[in-house]
């Protein structure tokens, strides 16, 4: 069964997935540090974890397996989805696959190091309609995908 995971916290995409998810009838795992608005829907699960440093990124990687599809920023925990055989879109709609997740976790190393020597002061552009626009359509593109492999 082809479930949806989403690193919840920071996730500016939780309604997009929630009425995609809905169409399809897929399972969908919010996980949170802190609280999130309860849903109604059976199919929407709310997991709360501890305020422990990656709790979240480890619930979903524990919990997510192959032909699953997880939703977040977070490169390390793509990495660790990818290893699972699971599918990675960022919420820009990015996808992380087994191919581009090294060159994408040596240039979050990269920047890591920019902004610690003072190199890099400024963050990454703000979340525009255009990031929500391609994000639906790889969440919608991998769904199918995934279907039709099965």
């Amino acid at each position: 069964m082809l479930d949806i995971y989403v690193d919840a916290d920071a996730c500016p995409v939780k309604d997009e997935v929630l009425r995609v998810c809905g169409r399809h009838g897929l399972d969908v795992y919010m996980v949170s540090n802190e609280g999130l608005r309860p849903s109604t829907d059976p199919r929407v699960h709310s997991i709360i974890v501890g305020n422990e440093l990656d709790a979240a990124n480890d619930w979903i990687a524990n919990a997510i397996g192959a032909g699953d599809i997880a939703v977040t920023a977070d490169i390390p925990l793509a990495a660790r989805c990818i290893e699972k055989g699971a599918r990675v879109i960022a919420p820009t709609g990015k996808p992380f696959t087994a191919d581009s997740i090294g060159m994408a976790v040596a240039m979050r190393d990269l920047m890591a190091q920019l902004r610690d020597a003072g190199e890099i002061t400024g963050g990454p552009a703000g979340f525009s309609r255009r990031d929500r626009s391609r994000f639906l359509q790889a969440l919608e593109g991998e769904i199918q995908a995934i279907r039709r492999n099965r």
